[in-house]
């Protein structure tokens, strides 16, 4: 296990009849950016606090930096750093004597701080709000500051909790250029998220459903592995088309992209055939054109399910 960063082996977590995590087996190379994707109760947050010692698993095995995370918590803790998802920093406190809780909470030596912080500050640009009170901060800038305090210790492992929830999409696109530069520097990071269209940033993904892994790979390797063709069909009564869709023959799975409805038929169904049994249902079509398959076009195939839209109360 010491040549890994992360391993699981039949990992699992059960709260009573409940398993939320249900023997999950994956490993996490070194300085690898890996992504635990899945909508609400795929079992990403227990996971997440198994590996970090905070939670101890029913079964199974937990390795993080060569640590049993199960059998010695408390080793586990110094090579990590853990970012829950929602903000739990002290808001009385600026965002500089946040900064100096944590250094002097994982022993920051006293020398080694100041380019600690210039570096932080330099990546989050939270340096002309260092005296600013978390409390008053954006979300971003709040999630910014978490990240920021999660590294001050320069830990070898960063486990991140959907750390883009409820954040704006300029903020999403910061936060994930961070944690490139966190990688290049040598940083293993393993984030859960449940935006699909965010885990095509990672170099590999596991699909989670129900506590299950679902599938395993790079996310381009995933988007690949669709057998047939994806057909984004426009039209002005999407959900009407997608559940008519659904009851062809030749549709094996069929979703809603918004005001758009992708569809998967087999290799040889042409578009204008689609386009024909619709009008032919009486759905007006504005236009079916094929597309590259996304991560939520295969966790909807694999699932038979829309996944959840992040903060959309499902």
């Amino acid at each position: 296990m010491s040549s890994l960063a992360i391993s699981l082996r039949a990992l699992t977590r059960a709260f009573g009849d409940d398993l939320a995590v249900d023997a999950l087996t994956f490993d996490v190379a070194p300085g690898e950016l890996f992504g635990l994707v899945g909508p609400d109760g795929a079992g990403k947050t227990t996971t997440l606090r198994m590996l970090a010692g905070v939670l101890r698993p029913t079964s199974g095995e937990a390795w993080v930096a060569g640590v049993d995370a199960a059998a010695d918590p408390e080793g586990v803790k110094p090579h990590i750093a853990y970012m829950s998802q929602r903000f739990g920093l002290y808001e009385d406190l600026t965002v500089r004597e946040n900064l100096d809780f944590y250094a002097d909470l994982y022993r920051v030596p006293v020398a080694e701080r100041a380019p600690r912080l210039d570096r932080l500050y330099g990546f989050s640009r939270l340096g002309e709000f260092e005296n600013r009170l978390a409390g008053q901060l954006s979300g971003g800038m709040k999630q910014k500051l978490s990240l920021s305090c999660a590294l001050i210790h320069q830990p070898d492992v960063l486990l991140l909790d959907e750390p883009t929830f409820g954040v704006d999409p300029i903020s999403r696109r910061e936060l994930w250029l961070i944690l490139h530069e966190m990688v290049a520097a040598g940083v293993t990071i393993l984030v859960s998220t449940s935006y699909l269209d965010e885990a095509e940033r990672c170099d590999r993904v596991a699909l989670l459903d129900h506590g299950r892994t679902l599938t395993l790979d790079r996310p381009e390797r995933l988007q690949r592995s669709l057998e047939g063709t994806m057909l984004a069909v426009r039209t002005t009564r999407p959900r009407e088309a997608r559940d008519f869709l659904r009851g062809l023959t030749d549709v094996r799975s069929a979703a809603l992209f918004g005001q758009t409805v992708h569809a998967l038929v087999p290799e040889g169904v042409e578009a204008a055939r689609i386009e024909r049994a619709l009008s032919d249902g009486g759905i007006d079509v504005v236009g079916v054109a094929p597309v590259e398959p996304s991560l939520e076009d295969v966790f909807i195939h694999l699932v038979g399910r829309e996944p959840p839209r992040p903060g959309a109360g499902a």
